[in-house]
């Protein structure tokens, strides 16, 4: 397996991707965030400072759970930030995280969770994302919706690097990124693009599920 580079923290906070609705051009570049949130003591203690478990934020699933990013640790996380109403990229990337649970094996998926964060918390109620789970058969046991607070996914979006902002037509222009998380929500590979070749990232959730707790570092496509 070849090693990855060491994670350098501006890395994790990229503008990566393309704004607009096929987003073909480069958004941005890098911004330091100083602090995204306070921290309690026993958070501080289990999770790195490059962790996005540390944030404060509370979600919401499309079952009506409540929860905090830090309940997602203990396995591998595949995050993508998008809106149910998307007609054009949304779709695209979806089946792109489709594609990567599908090439795992069956121990590998069990392993692995697939996390959808709304964009859109006006429209994309849990309700709305539960509605979206059963149209596209997303599995409940490994994948999850959430819908946040828009300051919460505006702070979640920049330690992602994902950019967006809603048009006059109530769609959203927003960068095509797609982010796997290690077991304590470290940022350790971003896939930029749409229907982009998956076997770097499948590599890593596979390295991952192998070593268990292993640390990695930060590589982009």
């Amino acid at each position: 397996m070849k090693k990855t580079t060491p994670f350098a923290p501006p890395s994790w906070i990229l503008a990566a991707g393309a704004l607009g609705l096929v987003c073909t051009a480069a958004v941005g570049s890098p911004q330091a965030i100083a602090s995204c949130c306070p921290k309690t003591e026993s958070t501080a203690a289990a999770l790195s400072d490059k962790s996005l478990y540390q944030t404060e934020s509370r979600w919401t699933t499309d079952t009506g759970k409540q929860i905090k990013l830090a309940d997602l640790k203990g396995r591998p996380q595949v995050v993508l930030m998008f809106f149910a109403s998307c007609q054009s990229a949304c779709p695209i990337l979806v089946h792109d995280l489709q594609r990567i649970e599908a090439a795992l094996n069956p121990k590998q998926r069990a392993r692995v969770g697939f996390t959808l964060v709304t964009i859109d918390p006006r429209r994309d109620t849990p309700e709305a994302l539960r509605r979206y789970r059963a149209a596209r058969a997303l599995p409940a046991g490994t994948w999850t919706l959430l819908h946040g607070e828009p300051d919460d996914t505006r702070e979640l979006a920049a330690l992602l690097g994902v950019k967006y902002k809603e048009g006059a037509n109530g769609q959203f222009a927003h960068s095509n990124l797609i982010t796997v998380l290690n077991q304590q929500g470290e940022i350790v590979h971003q896939l930029v693009g749409l229907g982009q070749d998956i076997q770097k990232t499948v590599r890593m959730v596979d390295q991952l599920t192998t070593e268990g707790t292993a640390r990695t570092g930060s590589t982009r496509e």
